[in-house]
């Protein structure tokens, strides 16, 4: 590297430059360590749970267990989930007797959803695993702080769907 003013790879430089702080800062970030939560969550869901349904479709299947009969985009707020990715995943729901779908006879451009008896007796089934999945998951943290870390989750993710 004759001629060249970068630094050797040998090692890390004596006093950190600002890209640097920025670049080690975003990597301690929130998306990252959202992402590894993420990825653990999923990891447990697969090897405990259930590796047929997903972790919105039981959401889904849940809130029609404990509310009801609903709208599709009832269900879809209530679920957080954005148009797109709704439909698909109530017609595969659909598809494998969880739900049926129908049109509202008082108005015909909205979909009604009500969970099968086969669905609800399999959220009975898979709810005390996803509850195991998030014991394991905060397992390194007291009971205070399970309540505390939830009760920010909610705080910044209830404030990010408000904007």
């Amino acid at each position: 590297m004759s001629g060249s003013t970068s630094r050797p790879l040998s090692g890390p430089p004596s006093r950190k430059s600002a890209h640097a702080e920025a670049l080690e800062a975003a990597l301690d970030g929130v998306g990252p360590l959202a992402r590894q939560l993420n990825q653990l969550h999923t990891r447990l869901w697969y090897e405990q749970v259930h590796q047929d349904l997903t972790g919105p479709q039981f959401t889904v299947l849940s809130l029609l267990d404990l509310h009801g009969d609903m709208d599709q985009g009832t269900l879809g707020t209530l679920a957080h989930l954005d148009k797109s990715t709704a439909a698909p995943l109530l017609e595969r729901l659909r598809r494998r007797g969880l739900l049926d779908l129908e049109k509202d006879e008082r108005d015909r451009r909205r979909k009604l959803v009500r969970i099968t008896e086969s669905g609800r007796h399999l959220v009975a089934r898979l709810a005390p695993g996803v509850t195991d999945v998030s014991d394991q998951l905060l397992d390194v943290l007291s009971v205070e702080e399970r309540e505390e870390f939830l009760g920010m989750l909610r705080r910044v993710t209830l404030r990010q769907q408000g904007s």
